[in-house]
């Protein structure tokens, strides 16, 4: 799976990586949902620091489609909220 972190660049995950991503994804949402900015930032923060950990980067020439683009660490909750499709930033 292709995941481009906007401003960052893209990374490279496993499937299995994708279980580890959607729990903290949920808690993302869940976050967004009430309206906790401080939980949003940190569930952002776990989110995108699991996938630098175990995603493989691409070089910065690559032109591989990404499967998911997320939202840079700054993101506003609003702006997050803007990106959520029905099954969250990462899909099932």
């Amino acid at each position: 799976m292709i995941v481009r972190i906007m401003g960052e660049g893209q990374l490279d995950l496993s499937e299995a990586d994708m279980d580890l991503l959607n729990s903290v994804d949920t808690t993302l949402e869940e976050a967004i949902e009430s309206g906790d900015d401080a939980a949003f930032r940190e569930a952002l923060a776990t989110l995108l620091e699991r996938i630098r950990e175990h995603g493989k980067p691409l070089p910065p020439e690559s032109l591989h489609p990404s499967d998911f683009v997320l939202p840079p660490s700054d993101a506003s909750m609003e702006e997050v909220r803007a990106m959520l499709g029905d099954e969250g930033l990462i899909p099932d």
